[in-house]
């Protein structure tokens, strides 16, 4: 799970890629490797708000356990959320970590409530892998996930604007992986104005 530095890293897979895609947009390249707070970065476009979907015990999804370092069907800790500017959809959000974990170095999440997860990641205490990233098959896992946030059908989407990314916080030995969906609003923001 970790270098010998121990900064976590995440493995990639034919889904999963350390770098963007050379076929991804400019605009895309830059926000799956964008470093810090995702929500700062997205209060420049407008005002954030956090809508949680759902909070609950959960079983990690293979790719997760994977991540988390875990044997799959262990119970996890999920934070589902989707993040909004101007009331408008931009990042469907899904946090997991071992459920022992959010009894222990993890319990924030538990009592985020509409606060983002940047209030409890970016601490002295907390290590950050690199990005990996991925075009979201819509009708995989993460495209199944999308549209259950949002209430929108398949036709809904162009396959080529839906791209996700993945990072794994580690504190006091324990990880949280954290996986953000770029949604269409997001470009067509970006788009209109400028890339900014």
């Amino acid at each position: 799970m970790h270098h010998q530095t121990g900064i976590p890293y995440l493995r990639t897979d034919v889904l999963w890629r350390r770098a963007p895609r050379p076929s991804f947009y400019i605009d895309q390249k830059d926000w799956l490797t964008r470093a810090g707070a995702l929500t700062r970065h997205l209060r420049r476009l407008g005002c954030v708000g956090v809508c949680v979907l759902r909070e609950a015990a959960d079983f990690a999804w293979p790719d997760e356990a994977v991540c988390l370092g875990m044997r799959t069907r262990l119970r996890v800790w999920a934070r589902e959320v989707l993040l909004r500017v101007d009331g408008i959809p931009y990042v469907a959000t899904r946090c997991v970590t071992p459920l022992a974990a959010s009894h222990g170095a993890w319990r924030a999440i538990r009592y985020l409530g509409v606060r983002p997860l940047a209030d409890v990641v970016y601490k002295a205490d907390v290590q950050r892998s690199a990005f990996i990233s991925q075009r979201v098959d819509l009708d995989g896992r993460l495209g199944r996930f999308i549209r259950q946030c949002t209430g929108l059908s398949r036709q809904c989407y162009k396959a080529r604007m839906m791209v996700a990314r993945r990072s794994v916080f580690i504190r006091r030995g324990a990880p949280l992986l954290a996986t953000e969906c770029f949604l269409t609003a997001l470009w067509a923001h970006l788009a209109a104005h400028g890339g900014k």
